[in-house]
């Protein structure tokens, strides 16, 4: 489906017109170019900036093959380095060989970057910008007023697509770039269609991001910081420098735009529009999209910094508890009693593992370590609490019964145990050993620490007895020990060890050594 194009309710507009009289462009005392036939271009909130056709540049242009701009309006600019005065700047001046529509009255001059020139002289009058309206119409009123109210970013581009055909954008889909601090994904994209008003999501890797399909990308581009793209999809086909392009034409597309999304710390995310319209994109359709980008960027920066935020709280305190603290529990003091089995699993032979293989495979051997052990613990319904040096402090809370959770959490024991006993080929068949304590009672389940530095944690017996029988274990070459009534409730076959005194708990211990192995 196909809809026609509508002027845009905004007063966006390109005025180019000829400067009658002669005009100079100068750098100090060099004369960059004097013309009787140079024109200016008006462009809404920009300076006016002057062309000059290509015979009355002075200076001399060296092409610069290495860079190439995209303006929306405009097209594909060429840039030359301008030398004056044994001085070169580099990509000092640019030109439209192809210009859009839009820009086709200054197709072939010259016009230099800001800075080059010192200082213009005009015989007949000043350049001024011309008035400056107000931009009006559905998506304005709908990004004042109710954009705010959407719950996901899914729903907020489904929206604003569907607001920019109402305003007579002749748009057939967006996609939004977000990116995300995530220790495996990258961002996530949007891509909302018009032909069935859907939207569709995806988190690209890190490992996606070095494909060539995205190296050579508007996305990429944009994303780099190197400016937006607007490429007519039935003109100039040899200024094509994404492959995407060809796909868009033949899937019946006419107009491209990708420009960036900036947030406030920097970040350049992407929004690409597609049209399907025999004209493509008119300027005061662009012009509208660009004037409202900047609050477009600040609504998805709301989503991203929630998303950014649960993601890191996720990554550094684990799901159960990044949720609470995210959910307000933030203050020192916060937190409840509750039963919990508690698991602590020390690697064994730290020390000799760094001195005979050295600090960078040691550090690998150590992620593989807690990688093994983390991935082990949330799939039996249980939570990495924090690693504490070459130690892993993890969580199983009475939610499904006492048994379930001292089942979960002696079954995560045996699997850490098998799991790091199998050599891993890519570290050079080394076998990892680890001692793992497991007791059962009531903790607390919050923040400590200082009023600045806090932490969440567990406080409680059962945490600093779990810690002692692994200790008791990495002592006497024992993989996992577990307090008698832990034992009890999982049901697993295990070997007395009678009443265990261990550092600095009261007293005595029943303690059980299960699948016993000398180390």
């Amino acid at each position: 489906m196909t809809i026609q194009a509508q002027q845009t309710a905004n007063d966006y507009s390109i005025t180019v017109e000829p400067l009658t009289g002669e005009v100079s462009a100068w750098r100090g005392e060099h004369l960059l170019a004097r013309s009787s036939n140079a024109r200016v271009m008006y462009e809404t909130r920009l300076q006016p900036v002057v062309y000059f056709p290509v015979e009355d540049i002075l200076a001399e242009l060296i092409p610069a093959l290495d860079r190439k701009t995209f303006c929306p309006f405009k097209g594909t600019a060429s840039y030359d380095h301008v030398r004056i005065g044994g001085e070169t700047i580099e990509h000092g001046a640019w030109c439209y060989h192809n210009a859009l529509p839009e820009g086709k009255a200054v197709d072939g001059y010259i016009a230099f970057m800001p800075g080059v020139v010192s200082r213009v002289e005009h015989q007949e009058a000043s350049l001024e910008m011309p008035p400056v309206g107000n931009i009006a119409g559905p998506t304005v009123d709908w990004l004042l007023r109710e954009a705010w109210a959407a719950k996901t970013p899914e729903e907020l581009i489904g929206a604003l697509g569907r607001r920019l055909v109402d305003d007579g954008i002749a748009v057939s889909r967006i996609t939004i770039l977000i990116w995300s601090l995530h220790p495996m994904i990258a961002g996530r994209i949007f891509v909302w269609s018009r032909d069935n008003d859907e939207v569709k999501s995806h988190a690209p890797s890190y490992e996606n991001l070095e494909s060539p399909a995205f190296r050579n990308s508007p996305l990429q581009h944009v994303a780099d910081g190197l400016g937006g793209v607007r490429q007519k999809l039935d003109t100039n086909p040899d200024e094509f420098m994404f492959p995407v392009m060809d796909d868009l034409r033949q899937q019946g597309a006419t107009d491209y735009v990708a420009m960036p999304l900036p947030f406030s710390d920097g970040r350049v995310n992407v929004m690409t529009l597609v049209s399907d319209h025999p004209k493509g994109f008119t300027t005061a359709n662009l012009g509208l999209v660009f004037e409202c980008s900047a609050l477009i960027s600040r609504l998805f920066e709301v989503f991203a910094l929630t998303s950014n935020a649960m993601s890191l709280l996720e990554t550094y305190l684990g799901k159960r508890t990044g949720a609470r603290v995210l959910g307000g529990k933030i203050r020192r003091g916060d937190g409840d009693n509750i039963d919990a089995a508690i698991l602590f699993c020390d690697l064994r032979h730290s020390t000799r593992l760094e001195t005979e293989h050295g600090r960078e495979a040691y550090l690998a051997l150590l992620n593989r370590f807690f990688e093994t052990t983390t991935e082990i613990v949330n799939a039996h319904e249980g939570e990495v609490l924090k690693f504490i040096g070459d130690a892993v402090l993890a969580i199983f809370p009475v939610s499904s019964g006492r048994q379930h959770a001292c089942q979960q959490a002696m079954e995560s024991a045996t699997e850490i145990v098998k799991s790091l006993g199998e050599p891993d080929e890519e570290e050079s068949g080394i076998v990892l050993d680890s001692a793992i304590g497991i007791a059962f009672g009531e903790v607390t389940y919050g923040n400590v620490g200082s009023k600045e530095r806090l932490d969440f944690t567990v406080i409680g017996g059962a945490a600093n007895i779990a810690a002692r029988l692994g200790d008791h274990g990495k002592v006497n070459g024992l993989n996992v020990v577990a307090s008698e009534d832990v034992v009890q409730e999982a049901g697993i076959p295990a070997t007395a060890l009678g009443a265990v005194e261990l550092h600095n708990v009261a007293q005595p211990v029943e303690a059980y050594a299960i699948e016993a192995k000398r180390l």
